[in-house]
């Protein structure tokens, strides 16, 4: 998972990057608020740690900011205010979370998962994706009809992105950032969506051109 952390209080800020690389996730750091907008429409984040009070743009104005640009991104507060018209307020902005300082990492990883699992599995490893084909978030399991379907790793991971981001176009730079993590040619990304394309029914991944990929789901 990528996680964008802004954080300005340099020995946290450290402290959460080094616990949560430990655990497996890529984390990017930033002290000022309008960096860390400008980091989150260049790379795909899938989780946003946002301390409140921060230089240049503090969390509750950049979630807003991202709320009007269309960008839906699970977010939890990192704060030490307590004042319940703060929280209300940063609900109203779109989190999912807070956490008050001081906390405990492993708390805060707890948080994470929750979270993550909240926002792009609906509470359930089963995915509808229509047609009477579904998902299985956690054995990688493609159905349809009732017959397994065998995908390859980069299907797998490429549709598991789309989930993800259902009802959101992923342009062909996203499936480059989360799938491969470095640069591949274009060409190479579309064949591997052709592919998996071929595998389900129609209509379930739709093309929008010049912009990318979506799948469709209430």
């Amino acid at each position: 998972m990528k996680i964008l952390l802004l954080e300005d209080e340099y020995s946290l800020r450290i402290s959460i990057k080094e616990f949560l690389e430990d655990i497996g996730y890529e984390v990017d750091c930033f002290m000022d608020g309008l960096e860390a907008y400008d980091a989150i429409h260049e790379k795909a984040y899938e989780l946003l740690l946002l301390d409140v009070n921060v230089p240049s743009m503090n969390g509750f104005k950049l979630l807003e900011n991202l709320r009007n640009d269309d960008m839906k991104i699970p977010t939890i507060f990192l704060t030490s205010m307590t004042d319940v018209q703060n929280l209300k307020e940063g609900y109203e902005r779109g989190c999912c979370d807070y956490i008050r300082k001081p906390f405990d990492l492993e708390e805060l990883e707890l948080r994470i998962n929750h979270a993550y699992r909240s926002y792009y599995l609906d509470d359930s490893d089963i995915i509808d994706l229509g047609q009477n084909a579904t998902y299985n978030m956690t054995k990688g399991k493609l159905t349809i009809n009732g017959e397994e379907i065998v995908l390859r790793k980069t299907e797998k991971d490429m549709l598991e992105v789309l989930i993800k981001h259902k009802n959101s176009v992923v342009s062909i730079d996203m499936f480059q950032d989360e799938v491969w993590g470095e640069y591949v040619e274009p060409a190479t990304i579309r064949v591997q969506l052709k592919n998996l394309r071929q595998k389900l029914p129609e209509g379930i991944i739709h093309n929008r051109r010049s912009l990318g990929y979506i799948i469709e789901r209430k």
